[in-house]
């Protein structure tokens, strides 16, 4: 029997297109070669045929002729409003079967306003917020300062700096109207949450019976079979405070990465992990994620550190080292190889290939 043929597709940052005006971090999200070879060599580990194919306009043609028996998908895109559900739309037409979730859950996450709706909907505690399409928009009357402002359709800390949280109408003016200019797309304005960041990761399929509301009894049982949830990690940002204004930018995320503080499991009492675990679960089911994903969460400092669910990521960094899953899953014992290698069994479990 040929050993399975695993197509590893990506968008490598020394590919990205590059065009006039373009922000610094414009391709923050893109992948690096070191990357993209470690998830390769992790699959050969288990005996597979690897092939490496760029997730552009040739992938179409690329894959009718590799003919991949499944594909290992940490595509981001490069332009459009739903860029990171292209490829898998894709692999849909063409039937190949592939990791993680599908075009609809991608295509929502992205949209981090769209997102927020479906949280809110589910009574999901997420912030309070407004969508800004122009800056001089009336702000809402229930959302009082001070205020975050970041791009609707960002990863990786994109458009994230000190100058995010804005305490006046002039601050909020300036910021959107920073945001509009650098991104061309709506820009995401909601209460700040002052306190710790905490992301949950989660690797797994939630299994039967599962409901897509939360039951309005809270003594309801709380489903989460299926689900492995990794130790939740804590970034220490204190001592960029002044630098990055206590704020997981940017520049904290991908300059720094190798020099920040990562605390996992995090400073959480039994209790509140039991509490994260369910709120991501909850996440996960009602985005419909499949195999992998990441929750990112603030503690209210104002409010005994009740969780709000900042954002929900299916397409999570797998850098090896420094990506939040890949330090999650370091501290449960879980190798880089091992981590990869447990996504791709998911998926060969939800198609039957395994």
């Amino acid at each position: 029997m040929s050993p399975l043929h695993v197509a590893l597709l990506a968008n490598l940052k020394k590919n990205a297109p590059v065009l006039p005006g373009m922000p610094k971090d414009y391709w923050a999200d893109l992948d690096s070669e070191r990357t993209v070879e470690a998830i390769a060599d992790a699959l050969r580990q288990r005996g597979y045929r690897v092939t490496f194919l760029e997730g552009d306009a040739t992938l179409y043609d690329r894959l009718r002729e590799v003919r991949p028996d499944i594909c290992f998908n940490i595509c981001e895109g490069h332009f459009g409003d739903s860029r990171e559900a292209q490829v898998p739309a894709i692999l849909e037409m063409l039937r190949i079967p592939y990791t993680g979730s599908k075009v609809l859950t991608l295509a929502l996450a992205l949209d981090k306003p769209m997102t927020k709706r479906v949280l809110s909907y589910h009574g999901l505690p997420t912030p309070p917020f407004q969508v800004f399409e122009r800056p001089n928009e009336p702000l809402n009357p229930d959302l009082t300062f001070p205020l975050f402002v970041k791009p609707s359709s960002q990863g990786t800390g994109m458009g994230i700096s000190a100058e995010s949280v804005v305490h006046d109408e002039p601050q909020l003016r300036a910021q959107v109207r920073k945001m509009l200019e650098a991104y061309q797309e709506p820009v995401l304005v909601e209460r700040f949450i002052d306190g710790r960041d905490i992301t949950v990761g989660m690797v797994g399929n939630l299994v039967s019976p599962v409901a897509w509301r939360l039951p309005e009894d809270e003594e309801a049982p709380r489903i989460v079979r299926g689900l492995r949830f990794l130790p939740p990690l804590e970034i220490e940002l204190g001592r960029y405070d002044q630098e990055e204004g206590g704020l997981y930018t940017y520049h904290a995320k991908v300059d720094l990465a190798d020099q920040l503080d990562y605390i996992c499991p995090a400073r959480l009492d039994p209790d509140q992990v039991e509490e994260l675990n369910w709120l991501a679960a909850a996440v996960f089911r009602v985005t419909g994620c499949l195999d992998v994903a990441r929750v990112d969460f603030r503690l209210d400092e104002a409010d005994n550190e009740k969780p709000y669910i900042l954002e929900i990521n299916p397409l999570p960094g797998l850098a090896p080292g420094i990506s939040d899953l890949v330090i999650e899953a370091a501290a449960a014992g879980i190798s880089h190889a091992e981590l990869i290698n447990m996504i791709l069994d998911e998926a060969l479990e939800r198609y039957g290939m395994k």
